[in-house]
């Protein structure tokens, strides 16, 4: 049986003007989509924060108290190769999505994120930078058998080698008082206010993800995630008057997701 693309493509939810929409489906399958509408790319930027396979029956510490950090089926891993797999297979098909000169930032921790930098160089991206995600205040290492965990890993990198990239090097100056950016960015976890709709267990700070936005992108630019989770990517990305295409598997976190997004004029998150 044929798939309808059109019923497939419907949004689960658009902005007024329809140029920022949300899926929710395998980001696989809506991503093939895009790519047989848009052979040549549509997507300036990409932020994709997948699933780093942490659920494995750990535990963490979270307001004083014992925790488990499994966070759901989707967050398991199926075995190195496995999970590598599935990383070059979404990576693959991001590259086709950007336009020439594109870019795609992609966080992990030292679970995946050593898999995504490979995978990157394998499909022939130009990495750009690792910016390092420094958290003030971690959780602490209950087994204190291990230094305390308090960074994660952005791998930023455009298309192809010879991708004329965009850096916004003077705002970038200008945000740090005058001096040159490093690439350790000091930041905390989301901001209360920032879950205000509901919690998603692997929420980005939304300052993090406009600071990415920021750097390489323009106004009217349009930005891709293909794992949208809780929508921030989303709501930085319209807070900047930018595009927004996302996609989400996940019913309950769809449904926070278009909360926020719609509430983004209203409250200014």
């Amino acid at each position: 049986m044929q798939r309808d693309n059109k019923i497939l493509l419907r949004p689960a939810w658009s902005s007024a003007d329809n140029q920022s929409r949300l899926y929710q489906s395998d980001c696989l399958v809506i991503m093939d989509l895009l790519i047989d509408e848009n052979p040549a790319g549509c997507f300036d930027m990409i932020f994709a924060d997948p699933p780093y396979k942490l659920s494995n029956g750990g535990i963490s510490c979270q307001s004083g108290k014992m925790v488990s950090v499994d966070k759901g089926a989707w967050d398991r891993s199926n075995g190195v190769e496995e999970d590598h797999l599935f990383t070059m297979t979404w990576l693959a098909k991001c590259q086709k999505l950007l336009k020439p000169n594109g870019t795609i930032w992609v966080s992990g921790t030292m679970h995946l994120i050593y898999s995504v930098g490979f995978a990157l160089q394998k499909l022939n991206f130009k990495i750009l930078n690792d910016i390092i995600w420094e958290k003030p205040n971690p959780p602490p290492n209950l087994a204190c058998r291990y230094f305390t965990h308090s960074t994660e890993t952005i791998l930023w990198a455009a298309k192809e080698k010879k991708s004329k990239h965009y850096f916004n090097y003077n705002e970038m100056k200008s945000t740090n008082g005058g001096k040159q950016m490093k690439s350790v960015w000091r930041m905390t976890s989301p901001k209360k206010h920032e879950k205000g709709q509901g919690k998603h267990p692997a929420q980005k700070p939304l300052e993090l993800v406009s600071r990415c936005i920021q750097a390489c992108t323009v106004v009217d630019d349009i930005i891709f995630d293909p794992f949208s989770g809780s929508g921030t990517t989303g709501v930085a990305a319209l807070s900047m008057n930018r595009k927004f295409v996302g996609i989400e598997n996940n019913a309950e976190y769809v449904d926070l997701s278009i909360r926020r997004l719609s509430n983004i004029t209203k409250t200014g998150e």
